[in-house]
């Protein structure tokens, strides 16, 4: 019973994976149709979240919102039986927003406000799978805001720096190994809402016309859940062992170093490359505290492991006319989930996707961009605490859509 309950603890290793697992990067439709990479690059507003040195280059006032709906569907194979389980994941709804601002009197200074969700998902798994006592259904909803201010100290040299606000709502489901008269088993559902803050710094440099270089640090955010609510559906008789009430925890959000470069041939195409460093390995150890105790309902720290991993993205731009472009890019990221802790939540593994893209000029003001990608995952382990054992494959598609307005 008490173990269990622990695996209830899971719940926040769900954003971690999103970082790699089902990981949302899409903060710009030209970056993501270039692989997901832009540090190096100053051309519109989503530098904002990509590098806020580089900020200072961009050359108009401009408004830019995009959306990229995620469809992800995971089929798990049961390595004793080999039965095959499938999620009913709704489709998750990642979005940015940027406005930025410009000043005659002071050419050199920008300000801007970002708005974007680094982690969102839902994963929903089909009635009556084998790892419904480790999840049946999480939904993950986390929002950044981020003011930031960009100065351009000469011709070659941008800074900026961003101060990150971080809200997120998490409502995770599972069943509980107690059943009821007519055979049904019990449930738990765990909600609650966190906040966080952090900051975002960004230096870039104007080699010459042709190459540029980018260097970011975002930091870690501690996600703080101060009054979650936890709440179980069991028979009478068991109702004193899982008391509803409150409970308290907190996930670090890891910190993110990219190194990123440019070439723009100052004629119709350009190439981009990042190296992003994740520092997971401040994720080592999960704890719970609930405001009642029980035999079955206890205090919990639960081992995660995580380490730091290293992702490479890139790609390239062409200017097919002077009103459409066309990009193409991708990379490959490393897992932070060590053998032993893959869990319904984050089956995540080392991946490659491919990303694709479009930009349509209107006029002077207004730009449509479109971007694609695609990834496929597939990870087998053992879970060290629920002894799950089996393949997981994920398949992730997302199209994307843009607009700006520069003035």
């Amino acid at each position: 019973m008490q173990k269990s309950v622990l695996l209830l603890c899971s719940f926040w290793a769900v954003i971690s994976a999103h970082s790699q697992g089902f990981q949302v990067n899409f903060q710009g439709q030209k970056q993501q149709g270039m692989g997901l990479a832009g540090t190096a690059l100053s051309e519109d507003a989503s530098a904002l979240f990509y590098n806020p040195g580089g900020v200072a280059f961009v050359k108009k006032s401009e408004i830019n919102a995009g959306f990229s709906p995620i469809f992800a569907n995971t089929l798990f194979v049961d390595s004793a039986s080999g039965e095959g389980y499938r999620t009913n994941s709704p489709m998750g709804t990642p979005f940015s927003a940027y406005a930025l601002f410009g000043f005659k009197k002071v050419e050199s200074l920008k300000v801007g406000l970002a708005v974007y969700t680094p982690f969102g998902s839902t994963i929903q798994y089909e009635d009556a799978w084998i790892g419904r006592f480790a999840l049946t259904k999480l939904s993950l909803k986390s929002i950044y805001f981020q003011p930031t201010v960009s100065y351009k100290i000469n011709d070659h040299i941008g800074v900026g720096a961003g101060f990150i606000v971080s809200t997120g709502e998490v409502d995770l489901q599972k069943d509980i190994p107690v059943q009821f008269p007519d055979g049904a088993f019990g449930h738990a559902e765990l909600t609650g809402k966190a906040l966080g803050f952090g900051y975002n710094l960004g230096v870039n440099a104007k080699i010459d016309s042709h190459f540029s270089l980018g260097l970011t640090y975002r930091s870690k955010v501690s996600m703080k859940v101060k009054d979650g609510e936890a709440t179980f559906t069991v028979p009478e008789s068991l109702s004193a062992n899982f008391p509803n009430g409150p409970f308290t925890s907190s996930l670090p959000l890891p910190s993110v170093v990219t190194l990123g470069a440019s070439y723009d041939s100052q004629k119709r195409w350009q190439a981009v490359l990042d190296i992003n460093y994740v520092g997971w390995k401040a994720y080592d150890t999960l704890a719970f505290d609930y405001e009642s105790n029980t035999a079955s309902l206890v205090d919990t720290k639960s081992a995660r492991k995580y380490k730091s991993i290293i992702a490479i993205r890139g790609g390239v731009n062409f200017k097919a006319t002077e009103l459409i472009a066309i990009r193409l890019g991708g990379g490959y990221g490393f897992s932070p989930v060590q053998s032993g802790y893959v869990t319904p939540e984050s089956p995540d593994g080392n991946r490659i996707y491919g990303t694709a893209g479009l930009g349509f000029k209107f006029n002077e003001h207004f730009n449509l961009d479109l971007s694609f990608y695609y990834t496929r995952i597939k990870r087998t382990d053992r879970n060290l605490e629920s002894n799950l054992s089996g393949t997981f494959t994920t398949i992730a598609i997302s199209p994307g859509i843009g607009l700006s307005y520069k003035w």
